[in-house]
């Protein structure tokens, strides 16, 4: 158990730069503009730069950990953290700037996957759920270690376009913090064993039997080795067309039905607008009529409540299942953010055309939101990397998992890239209501598709 803990340890910093580096440029758009004379366009893409990465890099870890190992892949995104974050806050080059968030992504990308994948491949079946979901704990706490960050950042400095330590201005200093934790996850990286799974595999047995022991004893080890054998097919090494139904199978457009759920799960996590909040909160804050300053408090706020929201998951996720959590999820979701659309259908407009809140709706806005993000955390955020990392059989694991994780930041990508141009288009109002009526279609997706996992061995799976 202590060398599971170890692993999950190790394992779920990729979590936390996942988190980090999606949340560090909360806060930094106003020094962007300046930096690079962005329209709202150019600052949609700028932001979203590194989502085009984090697509890249998830449906290419899938494969590329199929050949190499998880950890190899883990220690690759662990140096592309490293490069990018040093690169994007020193660069005076737009071009070279969004070049170093792509290279951030792709860790990014990388790291949402293997880390969940990883966990599960290495965790007992009554446990599984809770150690993966450690994972998006990690991932709340490196979104909100970067809020607090920027907002300790941008208030030494006045504001985040001023000078700070060297002479670089702050929101400058927000993306070079990340290079700490980069490193970090790098060295912890040569301390902790390949997935046995992979290593069956690659026909490595001696090895994995080595890792199996020490996880779960000699006995439980030589009968796990068998049944991990035998999950395995007999005639070729998992690939990527693994995904694609067997002769003689219906498969939507040839695709296995399992790989459908696993893409569906994956957009409809990002179609309810998480990572609005997320990525843009400060933005938006400050559109419904809130200070700098009170804007940044409001994302810290939002983070905490977002990993108090994960512990809760962690004592339910094995005892009522995966799929009442998304249930609950969805409909707590789909009421928060109709609330939030009131608010902001409500509010008035000031003489630059900006969006203005009495008191009483920015209560209303910030309270819903925050019930919006604890409904997230409690579901949909840590339950979709769950059953990512397990539902899929081990022959098809790897390659199912990059072509869901490709999906999840495509999407992701969709809405961090249309939210400024929908905001300043057709309001918050309408932006919401969109993101609003998709919590309530994954309501019932997920009634209709999603099948149970709770307990189960990661050999059971069938798909």
């Amino acid at each position: 158990m202590a060398l599971i803990s170890a692993i999950v340890a190790v394992a779920t910093i990729g979590g936390l730069l996942f988190g980090y580096d999606s949340g560090a440029v909360n806060g930094t758009q106003p020094g962007l503009k300046a930096a690079f004379a962005l329209s709202e366009g150019g600052l949609g893409f700028t932001v979203g730069s590194l989502l085009i990465g984090c697509f890249i890099g998830a449906f290419f870890a899938g494969t590329l950990a199929d050949k190499m190992g998880r950890r190899n892949v883990m220690r690759i995104a662990a140096v592309l953290f490293l490069v990018g974050a040093l690169v994007q806050g020193l660069t005076a080059d737009h071009t070279i700037f969004v070049l170093a968030r792509l290279t951030g992504g792709i860790a990014v990308g990388a790291a949402s996957v293997l880390s969940p994948a990883y966990i599960a491949e290495v965790a007992p079946a009554h446990i599984r759920g809770r150690m993966t979901t450690v994972q998006q704990i990690m991932i709340i706490t490196g979104l909100t270690l970067a809020f607090l960050v920027n907002y300790v950042l941008a208030a030494v400095a006045g504001e985040s376009t001023n000078p700070l330590w060297g002479g670089i201005q702050a929101w400058r200093w927000m993306y070079l913090m990340q290079a700490l934790p980069a490193a970090i996850f790098l060295v912890a990286l040569f301390f902790i064993p390949e997935s046995p799974r992979y290593l069956v595999s690659r026909g490595r047995n001696d090895e994995a039997a080595g890792v199996l022991t020490r996880l779960f004893g000699e006995r439980q080890s030589k009968i796990k080795l068998e049944e991990i054998r035998a999950s395995f097919s007999v005639d070729h090494r998992p690939r990527l067309r693994d995904v694609l139904a067997p002769e003689g199978t219906k498969g939507f457009l040839g695709v296995r039905p399992i790989v459908w759920v696993g893409i569906m799960l994956a957009v409809f996590q990002q179609l309810v607008g998480i990572n609005v909040i997320f990525y843009y909160g400060a933005t938006l804050w400050q559109l419904a009529g809130f200070t700098e300053g009170d804007a940044l408090l409001i994302n810290i706020v939002s983070g905490a409540v977002s990993i108090a929201a994960c512990f809760v998951t962690i004592v339910l996720i094995d005892k009522i299942g995966r799929k009442p959590l998304l249930l609950i999820g969805s409909a707590g979701m789909a009421v928060t953010l109709f609330v939030m659309v009131y608010a902001f259908s409500q509010g008035g407009l000031d003489a630059e055309g900006n969006l203005t809140l009495s008191a009483g709706l920015g209560t209303l806005a910030v309270v819903a939101a925050n019930l919006y993000v604890i409904f997230f955390n409690v579901s949909w955020g840590p339950v979709m990397w769950v059953m990512l990392a397990e539902m899929f059989p081990n022959q098809i694991r790897g390659s199912a998992l990059a072509v869901a994780g490709f999906f999840q930041w495509f999407a992701n990508y969709l809405i961090a890239q249309t939210f400024p141009l929908m905001a300043a288009g057709i309001g918050l109002a309408a932006s919401y209501s969109f993101y609003a009526v998709c919590a309530v279609i994954s309501f019932f997706l997920v009634q209709r598709f999603i099948v149970e996992t709770k307990g189960k061995e990661l050999e059971e799976m069938v798909g």
